[in-house]
């Protein structure tokens, strides 16, 4: 069995609150679902916005090596010609020979949304794909609300599907629109259709009920064969079906063809990479592709996967280009201290590991957390070495903040200068700087006397920070965790710092992040 796999990132996963792709964007995009091998890759709705409208006009010059690039849009509008209908010109001179158009099947919808009679809504279905085929067009029917309608009026929504068909249609695409169709239901209407669509039948999910995986994969198993959705889910509301977790599960768990095993390796790059160019955080959670996806924290876990790595993951991560990640934290056992400190190739014996996993506890106590501050658990580990020795030490450090009235526009600005000793290779350095707010002077402060030792920190820059208040009901007196997030352009890390003073833990989580890339940039072996 083949299933083909259609994308919508570009135009339904690009209706998701906060995301605004550019031009450039999408055939950045373009270019990386294709090299997933993508069957069918929509780009937009021609005419809908000028972006949309460049889009299309640029991607003219852009080679496909598999995937065919498709156009979105709606049937003629109600008592309206075809071929003098604005959006299906637009569809017709956009560029792409493959068009998907999208028509009512729910006959409340033809009624209160469109305003119009049933007879004048299948004729909008049958006129509009019957021009778009005398182009020389191949055209997707999407049967909006389709399972919806279906549960309203069978008759009906079977008349549209059967129309779009007999009027010319490769596919019939059925769209659960409002996302709250059940599995079962699912199961059954597909193949009721099944049994009369002589044409090939699609499933477009959305996921408002938390059940868009569930049901592209039982529409498959009911006949469908063609699977529309967005990568990581993005979409209105909810989201669209996640094609991540789809593709995965038809490929691993049911084996049938939708990308090869090659592409299939691609698939957590892709999906991160395309977080990034929606400028959204990838979700560390999400099936198969997240970094938590085969993240292990509890002592009996880590002690069974280091025996057996089935014991504790249903696939084995590399299948799509994932991998396994052992965390420490207070539910940690002494195995999982002896295999974090194995992947960074240093030998402890039992006896250390638990030294080791009591310092963890007891500093996690004190509102410390190391299963999202990895690069602080390495440290731990690199300390405890007795050859090791760390690339600065502090001596002291002090940050003073100054309100200074000035006649500005705002009245006023606020100062911050922070003020740091630390000792390198047995040398003193005394440096001072201003900041955009206090941890910026830290930062600041302490890069100026460590550059003078190692200028390829610069490289180094801080990209979150996070302050959360542990035990709120103390108030200001509360324990402050601070985590710190750094990048080099290559690689990421995190570290971490508690105190009732958010200053100091900003400082521990500071220096941890430059203490632990210099650790290992200049000792690659550790990395």
């Amino acid at each position: 069995m083949k299933v083909c796999i259609y994308d919508t990132t570009l135009r339904d996963g690009a209706q998701q609150e906060g995301i605004s792709f550019s031009v450039e964007d999408k055939l950045k995009i373009l270019r990386k679902l294709d090299d997933l091998g993508f069957d069918f890759i929509e780009g937009g709705w021609p005419g809908a916005n000028p972006k949309d409208d460049e889009f299309f006009e640029r991607a003219r010059n852009v080679s496909l090596s598999h995937a065919r690039l498709t156009s979105f849009g709606s049937t003629r509008k109600p008592k309206t010609r075809a071929e003098d209908d604005p959006g299906l010109q637009h569809l017709r001179r956009a560029g792409p020979k493959v068009v998907t158009i999208v028509g009512k099947s729910w006959d409340a919808q033809v009624k209160n949304t469109l305003g119009t009679t049933l007879a004048e809504n299948l004729a909008m279905v049958g006129e509009s794909i019957r021009w778009l085929k005398s182009y020389g067009m191949s055209v997707f029917f999407d049967a909006e609300h389709f399972f919806d309608g279906y549960k309203s009026s069978p008759d009906y929504a079977l008349k549209v599907v059967l129309l779009a068909a007999e009027s010319g249609a490769d596919g019939v695409i059925l769209c659960d629109t409002n996302g709250g169709t059940l599995p079962q239901d699912i199961i059954s209407m597909v193949k009721a259709i099944k049994e009369k669509c002589p044409v090939v039948l699609g499933i477009h999910a959305h996921n408002d009920a938390d059940l868009a995986v569930a049901n592209t994969l039982a529409a498959v198993e009911a006949g469908a064969t063609q699977v529309q959705g967005t990568i990581n889910g993005y979409g209105e509301r909810c989201g669209n079906v996640n094609l991540c977790s789809v593709i995965s599960n038809l490929k691993l768990k049911l084996g049938i063809d939708c990308i090869n095993s090659e592409n299939l390796f691609k698939l957590t790059e892709i999906s991160r990479y395309i977080s990034e160019v929606a400028n959204l955080s990838p979700f560390s959670r999400s099936p198969y592709v997240g970094a938590s996806a085969f993240a292990h924290k509890a002592g009996l876990h880590v002690s069974g996967m280091a025996k057996w790595p089935q014991s504790y993951q249903h696939i084995d991560p590399k299948l799509v280009g994932n991998e396994s990640r052992m965390l420490v934290s207070e539910l940690s056992g002494g195995s999982s201290i002896r295999h974090k400190a194995r992947e960074k190739g240093i030998d402890i014996d039992p006896e250390k590991a638990q030294v080791i996993l009591m310092e963890v506890k007891d500093l996690e106590q004190k509102g410390f957390q190391y299963d999202g501050a990895e690069a602080s658990f390495d440290l731990l580990l690199f300390r405890s070495s007795p050859d090791y020795r760390p690339p600065f030490e502090l001596v002291d450090f002090m940050v003073m903040v100054e309100k200074r009235r000035r006649p500005t526009a705002d009245g006023g600005e606020v100062l911050a200068e922070a003020t740091v000793k630390i000792k390198v290779n047995g040398k003193l350095m005394h440096t001072a700087s201003e900041g955009n707010g206090p941890v910026d002077a830290l930062d600041r402060a302490l890069r100026k006397a460590l550059l003078e030792f190692y200028p390829e920190l610069c490289q180094v820059e801080l990209v979150d920070y996070k302050v959360r208040i542990l035990d709120e009901s103390r108030g200001t007196a509360s324990t402050i965790r601070v985590l710190v997030e750094a990048s080099d352009g290559k690689r990421e890390w995190r570290t971490v710092g508690s105190s009732t003073n958010v200053i100091e833990a900003s400082w521990l989580a500071l220096a941890d992040s430059l203490e632990y890339w210099l650790s290992t940039f200049y000792h690659p072996q550790r990395s």
